[in-house]
């Protein structure tokens, strides 16, 4: 089993730069939620859909947690592994798991082949995660394997970084408490976020407004400081500030590199916070800062603060950048890591079309299952 994995890893993976997180994952992990034979538009069918979700989820981090450092150097193409950082990952993410196995089981039935009675522990959960796999209805047999294959993969994409981590700095931890990355959210709520606008007038991000404004959506749009001032000096700021209306805008920087390498980077922050704030009403201007790639210094708390200035991350990415990745794969994905994560922060790109085609079928399929909260609310 493990060689089988390993072997799966390496194929996916193999096309990977090892320092280069910009260029993202070979493959991009995303599951078929056509298998999944009932609706997930109620709390409790989406809850029912978590619990099943999650059993093959845990038992995919079980099995890649055994990765020598050896294989992983191998699988991902990379020149040295960050074991604590992987191991804290491990951790993390199977005690994640078991809250959101605890949440979703809350409406258990005797009944449910789902629910597996007292869970207490990661262990509790392993074990009878690994007794539920025989026990899975055959008609499910092919939704399981879907679901297997789309968390190996996706828990790869995860490892990678990790070992990388910090000497590539990403969405994967914290550097510091004035980092947040959508861990901590109440249960089943959601917040939408995107990165690297405006498009020029008329494209895409007008195109993502109008989406959301459709569908009584907010989000927080991280903006490039550059791309921003080049569709002001188009038009004007009261024509701007009112392109973005209610919703939330954050600052990206100035420009779309790394913060961790750029010498300039405080230079960008800081332009990029003073021409947004002449522009976005300060109701609307939330104090956040999105690194690009994530990338960030470890030692920038202090210079973050002094800017009253929060870095905020993600923990939902939709890959949505990739042109290896269709709108529909988008939905799979995203759909398959909100059942995962059961709460967390979406990260889109408004320079990108997919996401005005991926959301609202998101937002039909989800029904009132989830809350997706007010941008405002993140700060």
């Amino acid at each position: 089993m493990m060689v089988r994995w390993l072997c799966l890893i390496g194929a996916l993976l193999l096309m990977q730069n090892a320092l280069a997180y910009s260029a993202g994952p070979a493959l991009v992990a995303t599951a078929n939620r056509q298998l999944w034979p009932e609706p997930v538009n109620t709390p409790q069918d989406f809850d029912k859909a978590s619990r099943a979700a999650l059993l093959p989820y845990v038992l995919a981090i079980q099995e890649q947690q055994k990765l020598s450092d050896k294989d992983m150097l191998a699988a991902f193409k990379i020149k040295s592994v960050n074991r604590a950082s992987v191991d804290k990952w491990v951790a993390k993410e199977l005690g994640l798991a078991l809250k959101n196995y605890q949440l979703a089981a809350k409406d258990c039935t005797d009944a449910d082949w789902t629910c597996l009675g007292n869970v207490a522990t990661v262990n509790d959960l392993l074990a009878k995660a690994a007794s539920a796999r025989d026990k899975t209805p055959p008609p499910l047999a092919a939704w399981r394997a879907n679901l297997a294959g789309f968390a190996h993969t996706y828990i790869a994409e995860q490892l990678r970084l990790a070992a990388l981590f910090p000497k590539v700095s990403s969405e994967i931890d914290r550097f510091n408490d004035n980092e947040h990355n959508g861990d901590k959210f109440a249960d089943r709520q959601f917040f939408l976020s995107f990165d690297d606008g405006p498009s020029s007038a008329g494209g895409s991000t007008d195109e993502v407004l109008a989406m959301l404004a459709q569908h009584q959506k907010s989000a927080v749009f991280f903006v490039l400081g550059e791309k921003f001032q080049n569709r002001l000096q188009k038009t004007n700021a009261a024509a701007l500030a009112g392109l973005y209306g209610p919703q939330c805008v954050a600052s990206h920087g100035w420009e779309h590199q790394s913060h961790a390498k750029w010498a300039q980077w405080q230079d960008s922050i800081k332009r990029t916070q003073t021409l947004l704030s002449q522009v976005i009403s300060k109701d609307n201007l939330l104090p956040l800062f999105r690194p690009p790639y994530g990338q960030r210094k470890a030692d920038s708390s202090a210079f973050f603060q002094s800017q009253f200035l929060q870095v905020e991350l993600w923990n939902l990415d939709s890959q949505d950048w990739n042109a290896k990745v269709g709108a529909d794969d988008v939905v799979n994905r995203m759909m398959a890591l909100m059942l995962i994560k059961r709460h967390g922060l979406l990260l889109f790109h408004d320079v990108h079309a997919k996401a005005k085609t991926a959301l609202p079928l998101l937002f039909n399929e989800l029904g009132n299952a989830v809350v997706w909260s007010d941008c405002h609310l993140l700060v």
